[in-house]
């Protein structure tokens, strides 16, 4: 179902090398190296998958062909690819890497048996296809690189914007939802893989849907006073008390020519497939954020959405550009920090 552009495999080789260059800039600015993209973390989770047992048959595809349960793990981020004041709105991000799945694996040089799902609280890419993605980089980085001051200028203008074309009835674009966003507690939304992923036997886009009472009376609701690091502390607060629920769901592709594989920035229509559940996603109150944990998130772990079975590989260029940058990227955090490469085979190789 992939369509591959004569001019995709040059393209691809210009966008890693700018976002190398930017890496290096981001190194020398913090000494320190951090990742291309959802640079900072606002926590860290163990948890557990538990893959229901009466899926039909459509949905009884690769990780989820059988009952049973997983241990997980999951970075909690945002999206720039520097590190900022959560006073400016961003996107955020949920990794989930879940571990020992067996099958035939994508990247086999990785190593490990696990399998990541990367997923951000909006439906659909500002920048949908490896062209389009090409042309906003710049824009993208310097924004990111900007000052605080001016990037909640653009977030707030957008917001604004948002706001008016909502009440004239229209409908915001990828872009405008992209920058027009608001700082709603991350515990509370919920989170959509964007790009399509091979499912088996079938094409679909994966969701995180809040499920407990304990997440689901955040969704909508604003962080106050926030600071620099608010998120990362308000999730800290929220599992020091009590722990959350998550429904992981799939909407399969019934329609190519509205539910498109290689452009991101369309949004698959629920009215033609609405989302399903798979799984149930939990946490158990637990500590996310201190210093051995918070390194080891930020330096030994990485997520990778080509990390994992071919019965769950990424479409798409979007996602064919990330197989690239994202391994660039790792390859370069780790030995600027000089930290090895890890993939866990158990939650409990993470720090308690």
């Amino acid at each position: 179902m992939e369509v591959i552009d004569a001019e995709e495999s040059a393209l691809i080789t210009e966008i890693v090398e700018q976002m190398a260059a930017s890496s290096r800039c981001a190194f020398e600015r913090h000494r320190h190296a951090i990742r291309d993209a959802h640079a900072k973390s606002n926590g860290l989770l163990k948890g557990e998958l538990t893959i229901h047992d009466d899926l039909p048959a459509e949905l009884r595809q690769g990780v989820f062909a059988r009952p049973g349960t997983y241990q997980v793990v999951a970075r909690l981020s945002s999206a720039p690819s520097d590190i900022h004041s959560d006073k400016i709105p961003a996107a955020r991000g949920f990794a989930l890497k879940i571990i020992g799945v067996d099958g035939e694996r994508l990247a086999p040089e990785i190593g490990g048996n696990n399998q990541d799902f990367l997923m951000v609280n909006f439906p659909a890419l500002a920048f949908g296809t490896i062209p389009m993605y090409k042309r906003m980089l710049t824009l993208l980085e310097a924004n990111s690189h900007a000052p605080d001051t001016f990037q909640r200028l653009v977030a707030g203008t957008a917001h604004g914007a948002k706001q008016v074309l909502e009440s004239l009835g229209g409908t915001p674009g990828a872009t405008l939802e992209g920058l027009a966003r608001d700082n709603h507690h991350p515990l509370g939304e919920t989170y959509h893989t964007q790009a399509a992923i091979r499912f088996g036997d079938y094409i679909a886009k994966l969701a995180l849907q809040p499920s407990s009472d304990s997440v689901r009376r955040l969704t909508g609701q604003p962080v106050d006073d926030v600071g620099y690091a608010t998120l990362r502390d308000v999730i800290s607060d929220h599992f020091a008390r009590q722990g959350a629920e998550y429904t992981l769901t799939a909407q399969l592709c019934t329609d190519l020519s509205r539910m498109p594989v290689e452009d991101a920035a369309i949004t698959w229509p629920e009215e033609l497939s609405p989302h399903r559940p798979l799984a149930t996603l939990r946490f158990a109150p637990q500590s996310t954020a201190h210093p051995a944990r918070q390194v080891y998130g930020d330096d030994v772990l990485s997520f990778n959405p080509w990390n994992g079975v071919t019965a769950h590989q990424p479409l798409g260029g979007i996602m064919r550009i990330r197989r690239a940058a994202y391994e660039r990227s790792t390859a370069f955090r780790h030995s600027m920090n000089a930290q090895p490469r890890v993939e866990p085979s158990q939650s409990s190789d993470i720090p308690d």
